[in-house]
């Protein structure tokens, strides 16, 4: 093990600035990472904070190949590397350190250290564990095989699905076991070899023979001197003639960030620990970064946190286009409420149905599910293109493409939260307003007399939503253009199930996107959702095959959402074909990142991009002032719970979303009581299918009769 190690890494600092770049060293003999604004303030000696390792644990999302935490002195530090390959060997270097450091502490206080010989132990149970579940598949394979009652071997069916996670699970365990046991292998044989070195505020000074490790990675150029985007390398001997005071390793860890940790310089000019110091530079002096590390950025947020609900509408606007999850702290881990998750899976178990458990608030998104489905349409000028094609194949790769579209929008930040679960009967209604092409606008401004939304103009796109269903939860929606002779209509049911370290969401239902002047309609189905790592900082990905087809063209689509691999492999992939009415060979090959950019293999041989998600803009939808709302619209339904949250007051939030779970069951205990129905607002069953009531397609029939 080297005594130093550095580079580049991205640093979470809070929800204003998102991903910093930062220089990174790491002293194995010291135990400390310190990092600093760029590698040229690094050899100046202006150290920006430091992670104190002794004793600190590394947080791995196997699901996420790019970003790791170090929790250390009560508080989780989020770091970025620019691939898996440099975040492996920075793991690698701080483990080492960690356990240096910490069975040192160990040693001196218990007189115990694991020995290798330990973990082969535990590694010889968790195989012997594996095994005996694995053979137990096998059995269940047979039993599925053998098995003629359909109710039973849905049974076995079910429990094998629960074997395979558990597999899974002791798999992770066995990983973790073996790295834990190749550091404590390699720590008995550098302890006492190599010499501690003390920090010179930031800068360490190795001797000249000092082995350095150098993780530059092969498609870089590392820069000997300055501030540019280098790659990870070592070579910090340079410096060492400067005169600078001489510190000691600090007592905790401290950062520079705002409303995070503590600032550097403050640290050493007060024998107390300032709270929540504010850098005075602003934004932060980051130096030139190239694509990869641009792309580690998450979005600033511009929006107050103390923004009123009404979101800086003027009395002149009587819509509001603001989303509440702009102001939204989307970095913030679940580590300070991890005793209460833990408590909450605590009461779950593996392929559990999750539709009645309460999750804690403080992991909610600050948005009604209904205003989710929403996001569908947030490119909603890509729906109205598919009406405007003249021929049946355009019209449905431009279906595919607007489809693909559709889900990165939901997701504003990397951190995944849950909607509120909607209430019975509640309601959301929004418009966007497409760009007039006509020279008199007048044409596309006038406002329409009927339909989902009728203060919106003929040149909107209109949406209504209703939860039409409690048990179980399913909501129904419905978009539209007048103009463009274009409407949507779906249906999802959402069904949740607990997987060990994720949580998975099946989506069943499907919806319908209607050409009314082509008289086609185009069935499609949505992909499940996994909230994963939900101990640390859970994110989002979608997984399964959903298809698109056209009854009456003969052209249909499959569409797979890939789900991450346990070893390697990339987050968000799809895969897509396009095929002609009869043919078994696609027309058209996509692939690429749902949140990302999809390319386009067509038989012609021509390679393009199919859609590029981070380069085209958002329309924002319009609502109507909460003021202007019905009792039981989203927004103004759940505003007590938003207020709340928005204020960080998750008990006074609990206490309101409380009050509404409870009004819902009195209402539904008196429906009982008097023998009653519920009746939908806007929505009726038809078949499987819930429909919205008055759709442009029937009201342009009645029209002509």
């Amino acid at each position: 093990m080297a005594s130093i190690m550095e580079g580049p890494l991205s640093k979470w600092t809070n929800v204003m600035k998102g991903w910093q770049y930062r220089w990174f060293v790491l002293d194995y003999n010291a135990g400390l990472l310190s990092y600093y604004t760029s590698k040229d303030k690094m050899m100046r000696g202006s150290r920006r904070g430091c992670v104190r390792l002794r004793g600190a644990v590394i947080g791995i999302d196997d699901e996420d190949d790019s970003t790791f935490t170090i929790t250390v002195d009560q508080k989780t530090f989020h770091f970025q590397a620019r691939d898996a390959d440099e975040r492996e060997k920075w793991i690698h270097a701080l483990e080492g350190t960690i356990l240096r450091h910490t069975l040192q502490l160990r040693e001196a206080e218990t007189g115990f250290v694991p020995s290798v010989q330990d973990f082969d132990k535990k590694l010889a149970e968790a195989d012997a564990y594996l095994q005996i579940l694995i053979d137990q598949l096998k059995l269940f394979d047979e039993k599925i095989k053998d098995c003629k009652e359909d109710e039973s071997r849905r049974k076995i069916e079910n429990l094998k699905e629960t074997t395979c996670s558990m597999v899974e699970s002791i798999k992770h365990c066995i990983v973790l076991l073996q790295i834990a046991k190749d550091q404590s292998n390699e720590q008995q044989h550098a302890n006492g070899l190599i010499s501690t070195i003390n920090p010179v505020d930031g800068i360490y000074q190795p001797p000249l023979d000092t082995p350095v490790v150098n993780t530059t990675m092969p498609t870089q150029t590392t820069l000997p001197t300055g501030s540019g985007p280098s790659g990870p390398s070592s070579s910090v001997a340079s410096p060492a003639h400067i005169p600078l005071p001489s510190h000691s390793v600090p007592d905790f860890s401290y950062s520079s960030s705002e409303d995070e940790f503590y600032d550097a310089d403050e640290f050493y000019q007060s024998s107390t620990s300032p709270k929540h110091c504010i850098d005075p530079s602003g934004p932060q002096a980051a130096s030139p970064l190239t694509n990869e590390a641009t792309a580690l950025k998450r979005p600033d947020t511009t929006e107050s946190l103390n923004s009123s609900m009404s979101n800086g509408t003027t009395d002149a606007d009587p819509f509001d286009s603001h989303d509440d999850r702009d102001d939204e702290g989307e970095g913030e881990s679940v580590e300070e409420h991890k005793s209460v998750i833990m408590h909450l899976l605590s009461q779950v178990r593996l392929g559990m149905d999750l539709t009645k458990v309460v999750l804690p608030t403080f992991i909610l998104e600050r948005r009604s599910l209904l205003e989710m489905y929403a996001d569908f349409f947030a490119h909603p000028d890509l729906f109205v293109s598919i009406a405007d094609q003249p021929e049946p194949r355009e019209r449905m790769v431009h279906v595919v493409k607007w489809y693909l579209s559709a889900f990165h929008a939901g997701r504003k930040g990397s951190v995944a939260k849950k909607p509120y679960n909607p209430i019975l009967g509640e309601v959301f209604y929004c418009h966007w307003d497409l760009p007039s092409e006509s020279e008199e606008p007048s044409l596309h401004t006038e406002t329409v007399s009927e339909g989902p939304v009728p203060w919106s103009s003929t040149n909107s796109v209109c949406f209504v939503a209703e939860q039409v269903s409690h048990h179980p939860p399913i909501s129904a929606f419905y978009a539209e253009c007048l103009n463009r002779k274009i409407q949507f209509n779906a249906h999802i049911w959402t069904k949740s199930k607990f997987l060990g370290m994720s949580i998975g969401v099946h989506n069943i239902g499907q919806g319908c996107v209607s050409c009314l002047e082509h008289d086609e309609h185009y069935i499609l189905t949505f992909p499940n959702g996994y909230g994963r790592s939900i101990l640390t900082v859970p994110w989002v990905e979608l997984g399964g095959e959903c298809s698109i087809s056209c009854s009456k063209s003969g052209y249909s689509a499959n569409i797979v959402f890939h789900t991450k691999p346990f070893y390697g492999g990339k987050k968000h992939r799809i895969t897509a074909e396009i095929f002609a009415p009869n043919d078994k060979k696609s027309f058209c090959s996509i692939e690429g990142e749902w949140n990302g950019v999809m390319y386009a293999k067509w038989a012609t041989g021509e390679n393009t991009v199919f859609i590029d998600t981070k380069r085209i803009g958002i329309i924002k939808k319009k609502v109507r002032k909460l003021e202007d709302q019905l009792d039981y619209e989203s927004r103004r339904l759940w505003r007590d719970v938003t207020l709340n949250l928005k204020l960080k007051d998750i008990d006074a939030a609990t206490d309101a979303k409380h009050r509404l779970e409870e009004k819902q069951r009195a209402e539904a205990r008196e429906r009982k009581e008097n023998e009653q129905q519920w009746e939908t607002r806007l929505f009726h069953e038809d078949g499987e299918c819930w429909v919205y009531d008055e759709p442009l397609l029937k009201r342009l029939a009645s029209q002509r009769h």
